[in-house]
């Protein structure tokens, strides 16, 4: 019986929260919210905050088309797996003190898991045969190795300073992270800290692929460049997948970050069993906002004062304003600072 409960509750944790429902849901209202502020910045009406519905659904009653070329059983199961490596990778990351996987939450595992959607996206353009996504993938190839570096840095910083606190040297559990921002504050508010904040704020944009980091894409020279071949249901899968590469992100982002924001909650109103339900209700809330916020620092603002980086920029970039920032803030955590 109780195996049977607990197949039911992760089940619901797959498909509804923080599952799948809740990065559809979640991940094209960050989309939406997103090109809206762009839209205001640059002083224009924009398109409604619930488009990216309206996209993925149109996507869905297009026909696919797949090219002649094409290798068919790649080109068609590559946008699922990049989907599936997106909504794993959120079932991972703690939302404040509640994780669905919270024995397995490694930023090791993290890290993995943040490369499966780009490969799948490789993957695809490279088995549609199309020159066009030729380029394009080349191109994301290198964002990948821009970003890659930065990242490392950031999570090594964070893992060094929560393990010099708890006595443990590195701490790669997300789960022990939050555990003691609810202790002891927010990471942000630590002034070594604030480089590698920053330097994750400006990592965002270049995971996602957003403006001006969307090389591979570039519409205006390669005609969407990775997915020029892509159609109707897959293309809708790709879109959404993006999407939700947002939500999952920004919320890694408040783990690593502002995980203690949710212990003032919890403390509140974890006095009864109603009060649990408030907190973890509040929790997600909190969570939501936190997400919107961060998409309107790191990406609108980046993308509405920003023109679009060749990829050699990008690269240039990554590997020193942000790589700079990200060591910084390790150096200061490997003395103990």
């Amino acid at each position: 019986m109780t195996f049977f409960i607990d197949g039911i509750k992760y089940l619901a944790y797959i498909l509804i929260f923080p599952g799948f429902l809740f990065c559809f849901l979640t991940g094209l209202l960050l989309c939406g919210i997103d090109r809206k502020l762009v839209a205001r910045m640059q002083k224009r009406v924009g398109p409604p905050i619930l488009q990216p519905f309206y996209d993925f659904f149109k996507l869905l009653g297009k026909e696919t088309i797949v090219p002649r070329v094409a290798n068919r059983t790649v080109f068609l199961i590559a946008p699922l797996v990049g989907l599936a490596a997106q909504v794993i990778m959120q079932l991972f990351i703690p939302v404040f003190s509640f994780s669905a996987f919270s024995g397995v939450a490694d930023v090791i595992v993290i890290l993995y898991l943040l490369l499966i959607p780009a490969l799948s996206v490789i993957m695809g353009a490279a088995s549609s045969g199309s020159p066009y996504a030729g380029v394009g993938l080349s191109r994301e190839m290198v964002t990948i190795l821009s970003v890659e570096l930065p990242l490392v840095l950031v999570l090594l910083a964070v893992a060094k300073t929560v393990g010099n606190a708890i006595g443990t040297g590195l701490c790669f559990s997300l789960t022990d992270i939050v555990r003691y921002q609810v202790a002891n504050g927010s990471l942000i508010t630590k002034v070594s800290m604030i480089p590698a904040a920053v330097a994750m704020l400006l990592i965002i944009p270049g995971e996602t692929g957003s403006h001006p980091f969307d090389a591979a894409e570039a519409e205006t020279e390669i005609c969407e460049g990775m997915l020029a071949e892509y159609s109707g249901k897959p293309l809708a899968v790709y879109k959404l997948s993006s999407a939700v590469k947002l939500l999952t992100m920004t919320t890694l982002f408040v783990a690593l970050f502002l995980g203690g924001i949710g212990g003032g909650i919890e403390h509140a109103l974890m006095g009864s069993a109603a009060g649990g339900a408030i907190a973890f209700l509040l929790e997600i809330i909190v969570l939501f906002l936190l997400c919107v916020v961060l998409v309107a620092v790191c990406i609108s603002l980046v993308h509405a004062v920003t023109a679009r980086l060749r990829v050699e920029q990008i690269f240039k970039y990554y590997w020193t304003v942000v790589t700079a920032l990200a060591a910084i803030s390790l150096i200061l955590a490997w003395f103990g600072m």
